[in-house]
């Protein structure tokens, strides 16, 4: 009788060519390598250098996020890049996909977007797979039963002329999670909450599994955001088994098998998932109604607390961060005053985010001192949207309704957070700068951003969520 495996041992099991040793790592087979314009220039200038070919061409997909501006084009079809050197990463990724064959998702392909959001949307990312990408939250594709992680330059070069990749082999963590969210909390809440919990180093040197009743629970959108922020607690990737909500997800994706196919794809696809009895090196268990919206107070996101909670008071361990953030300790968080509110990345850019948001937001307006940029995660995302009118309840609230890309996540593409200014933030990381030199980031979730929005501080979304408000009142 074989031993129970844990999910990852099956993956690493299935795509290791070669055992690792003292001396040597392991040599991992990699099935979807996942390009952007920021990481990717380095290592085709190093193919071009050695005279070297894309090995398996079909398995790159490359698509435009990172140094896009989320301005329209001018009357002249000019886009707004932020820098000469901004455009020339993207001009270099179309020039060399084309030279190398890869197929780019470009401008007018109808299928642009975030990395992480168009991976899992067009079906390319499907479960048993290894995907890597020059991006430390290609843990999102981890929600699929897919071990993926992110890689440096030197390695997206080596994924391309190879098609494999030098790896330790890492250890395994369980997270479980029992019970089930209270309402008005979030998966955003839930990777928060659990942060906070283990520490951003709690997942040092492993590969997280998340398991347990309220984590089955989870739409495909929230088990994404989950997985997305393992890098956030140190871990190398998250995991979750496959079930009937995955298989349902990727019905009818563009590029899933269809008819017959699918349905033997996905009896293939249900075996992705810890047999009873795996042995994992560490568990922590978490009861899912301790989970209250939960937001960041510090400069990394284990600093964090719940929203109807007071800031910790100044000790030797938070009195950095709460300079930094000009927060008084033992002050309550909710009241603090907010300046911008982002929402959107590859965390929290999908549909359903928005749909979150726009649950709040309906009827209401944003503060008179808040910017609120609201931006899709893709071009689909944003089709959709459209289609259901969240475009116009945003513009109607006094929102800006961007194109898609990474925007203010990451300060490089002309969406940034002037100096001094207190953001609350759908994206991943609040390290001092991340979203503009001197700006303060708090990391929330949709609700939680939206209700910022309209009351000018930080605010319990679970208010909003049930109290009908005119304009007025929301602004008053």
């Amino acid at each position: 009788m074989s031993t129970p495996r844990t999910l990852f041992e099956k993956l690493w099991d299935a795509h290791c060519v070669r055992e690792e040793s003292e001396r040597a790592p392991a040599i991992l087979y990699v099935d979807l390598h996942l390009v952007h314009e920021v990481t990717s220039p380095q290592a085709f200038a190093e193919l071009a250098a050695r005279g070297l070919k894309v090995r398996r061409p079909e398995r790159h997909k490359a698509t435009l996020d990172h140094s896009t501006p989320t301005t329209a084009a001018d009357a002249a079809g000019r886009l707004a890049y932020i820098t000469p050197q901004a455009e020339a990463q993207v001009e270099a990724l179309r020039a060399n996909c084309k030279a190398q064959g890869i197929e780019l998702f470009d401008w007018d392909s109808g299928k642009r977007g975030i990395v992480h959001v168009v991976g899992p949307e067009l079906g390319l990312t499907q479960p048993g797979m290894t995907i890597v990408c020059g991006d430390s939250h290609t843990a999102t594709h981890g929600a699929f039963g897919a071990l993926a992680f992110g890689i440096g330059s030197s390695e997206v070069g080596h994924v391309m002329a190879t098609q494999c990749l030098l790896q330790r082999k890492p250890k395994t963590l369980a997270i479980t999670v029992d019970g089930r969210l209270p309402a008005g909390c979030s998966a955003k809440d839930l990777i928060l909450h659990i942060i906070g919990r283990i520490g951003v180093a709690g997942g040092t040197g492993q590969v997280i599994e998340y398991r347990g009743p309220a984590i089955e629970a989870l739409s495909m959108e929230e088990r994404m955001t989950v997985c997305n922020m393992s890098i956030e607690a140190g871990a190398r990737a998250g995991l979750i088994a496959v079930d009937d909500t995955t298989v349902e997800w990727l019905r009818g994706r563009e590029r899933v098998p269809q008819g017959e196919a699918f349905e033997a794809a996905a009896s293939a696809w249900r075996a992705w998932r810890s047999d009873e009895g795996a042995c994992f090196d560490a568990e922590v268990r978490i009861d899912a109604s301790d989970v209250r919206p939960t937001l960041t107070w510090g400069t990394h996101p284990g600093q964090v607390v719940a929203v109807d909670a007071a800031l910790p008071k100044a000790a030797p361990e938070t009195v950095g961060a709460l300079s930094y953030m000009g927060f008084e300790g033992g002050a309550p968080l909710a009241g603090q005053p907010v300046d911008v509110v982002f929402v959107g990345s590859c965390t929290n850019g999908r549909l359903s985010d928005l749909r979150e948001m726009a649950a709040v937001l309906r009827g209401r307006r944003v503060h008179p001192r808040v910017r609120m940029l609201v931006v899709p995660g893709s071009d689909a995302v944003k089709r959709e949207a459209e289609a259901e009118g969240i475009d116009r309840l945003v513009r109607e609230a006094g929102a800006e309704w961007r194109e898609p890309g990474c925007s203010m996540c990451i300060a490089m593409n002309g969406d940034t957070v002037k100096p001094g200014q207190l953001a609350v933030s759908t994206s991943n990381r609040n390290f001092e700068g991340r979203q503009g030199k001197g700006a303060r980031t708090v990391l929330a979730s949709p609700a939680s951003a939206a209700a910022a929005a309209i009351a000018g501080c930080i605010a319990d979304p679970r208010t909003y969520a049930t109290t009908p408000a005119v304009a007025e009142e929301a602004t008053a």
